[in-house]
């Protein structure tokens, strides 16, 4: 079988102050760089993307591969047009040079917008559809935060998205998407679909895998299966994305669209039961850190974690606001570390200043928040790294990263880690390259939202989320859109979006 395969990732944050240009996705920001043709066989074999467990189960069934192009960007502002365009243009031309193929692979996210687009893979769908024809089957790993359009599902042979969150089976979703892609080829099956959009937004850190009721809705997919679906997905959605198909939904495949739509409409009506289930607990920063600090007061181990969840770059986020910092410092917190801070400028300072050195330093602060102020403060050059690492748990599952130059700088009893790139903070590698035993912290706190618990969990005393100035609102009815389906909840028995209402600003 010829299949040939591609990647084309993006997590896109319509309201986040940076676009993800072509250097984005060449630097990968946490994904495997940009990388074509036969490099992908070393640079995707042994890391947690869709595409490695595709190769895997491609070298499993002998196929003749035809290895494209993989490329993936941190979450960020839309995706421009000359990265969207060249990068697509890559992908049609490989596939056009492959010639007659068996099967089509696509590793994609499923809540890619661009500057031009909206539905970033429905046209990544209509292009590859129009090069290899309606007759080849093409399949899809998708991540479970995906805002999947009609016109996607209708282009697509079969797809699988996530079922953890953090996404420890991104490499799992990838082989079964290829494996059902590999029945196709072989038994000619075109399955059935069904397609059910869902009526109401939830705020990323409880959209986890890990916590009630997501665990439960999860858990149930294996059920629906069971009752004659070839496979279901269930998709949380991205909701900081202002457009049309921005939410949750159900999409079933089976033998028959009998089967097809009972699979949706069950995964749709539980979904719907458990709305009120969603409420949970955040903190304001300063309150954070004083409940950590109590709870590390009481007996027993483990910090306490705290995620800085409206700083998160998972989800658009800059990694580089103070609130969480200035709370740290001001209840003169020990033992305590936050990262990442994104300060290329203060990473250079740290550098000069030279290892041991005690200086002035202006941390954190971005130029498109201007209300976030940078902390001025004198702090000790605790460590310095290059910034080169391998992070090693369950989320980025062996992924080399480049955070460039970097150091721990420590104020008082709180350890700073202060990196020239940006990434996810969900490894606790990324504290270890300066120096730092998360494990051994009283108090941790983690720019990022949920991926993290994937590492931190097993050392976690407890994991608190706080809602610190940031760009990401931790409730998606915070967000000012207008471009919505009409009637979607903002958020677990939130107010509705209405067209009228966004237009004229009217609360």
């Amino acid at each position: 079988m010829k299949v040939a395969l591609a990647g084309f990732l993006h997590e896109t944050n319509t309201f986040a102050p940076d676009p993800a240009d072509l250097t984005a996705f060449q630097a990968g920001g946490g994904y495997v760089p940009l990388v074509k043709g036969v490099g992908m066989f070393d640079a995707l074999r042994c890391v947690n993307l869709g595409m490695s467990g595709a190769l895997r189960v491609a070298s499993e069934q002998g196929w003749d591969v035809v290895p494209v192009l993989w490329a993936g960007a941190i979450p960020s502002a839309p995706v421009t047009k000359q990265a969207f365009e060249q990068i697509l243009d890559d992908i049609v031309d490989g596939m056009r040079a492959a010639g007659p193929l068996d099967g089509v692979f696509l590793d994609l996210h499923g809540a890619m917008v661009a500057d031009h687009i909206d539905d970033g893979e429905g046209e990544i769908l209509a292009r590859v559809r129009a090069v290899v024809g309606p007759d080849v089957p093409i399949a899809a790993a998708l991540d479970l935060h995906g805002n999947i359009s009609q016109g996607f599902v209708d282009a697509v042979d079969v797809l699988v998205g996530f079922r953890t969150y953090p996404h420890v089976d991104m490499a799992d979703t990838g082989a079964s998407a290829a494996r059902l892609l590999d029945r196709l080829m072989r038994d000619g099956l075109r399955p059935a679909k069904a397609f059910r959009q869902m009526s109401y937004l939830v705020p990323i850190p409880f959209q986890s895998t890990d916590l009630m009721p997501a665990r439960a809705l999860y858990e149930g997919l294996t059920k629906v299966e069971a009752d004659g679906a070839l496979t279901a997905s269930l998709f949380m959605g991205f909701p900081a994305a202002d457009i049309p198909d921005c939410g949750p939904c159900a999409i079933a495949f089976a033998e028959t669209q009998g089967a097809a739509d009972r699979a949706a409409d069950a995964i749709a009506a539980s979904y719907e039961a458990v709305e009120s289930d969603f409420d949970n607990v955040t903190y304001q920063p300063d309150a954070a850190v004083a409940y950590a600090q109590a709870a590390v007061a009481q007996s027993g181990g483990g910090p306490v974690v705290i995620a800085d969840t409206q700083d998160n770059p998972g989800a658009g986020g800059v990694s580089a606001t103070t609130g969480m910092l200035r709370a740290l410092i001001d209840a003169d917190a020990q033992g305590a570390a936050i990262g990442l801070i994104v300060d290329p400028e203060t990473a250079r300072h740290a550098h000069a200043a030279g290892q041991g050195a005690v200086a002035r330093f202006c941390i954190g602060g971005h130029p498109a928040l201007p209300d976030i102020k940078p902390v001025e403060v004198q702090a000790e050059v605790v460590f310095l790294s290059d910034g080169k690492m391998q992070a090693t748990g369950p989320y980025y599952g062996g992924t080399h990263l480049d955070l460039g130059p970097s150091a721990c700088l420590r104020i008082g009893g709180v350890s700073v880690v202060v990196t020239s790139r940006i990434a996810q903070m969900a490894d606790r590698e990324m504290f270890r390259f300066v120096g730092i035993a998360a494990e051994d912290q009283a108090i941790v706190v983690v720019k990022s939202s949920t991926h993290f618990r994937a590492d931190f969990a097993p050392i976690a005393r407890e994991i608190i989320v706080a809602c610190a100035p940031g760009p990401m609102p931790f409730s998606p009815a915070d967000l000012p859109f207008t471009r919505l389906r009409e009637g979607l909840r903002l958020c677990p028995n939130g107010p509705a979006f209405q067209t009228a209402r966004a237009l004229t600003g009217t609360p």
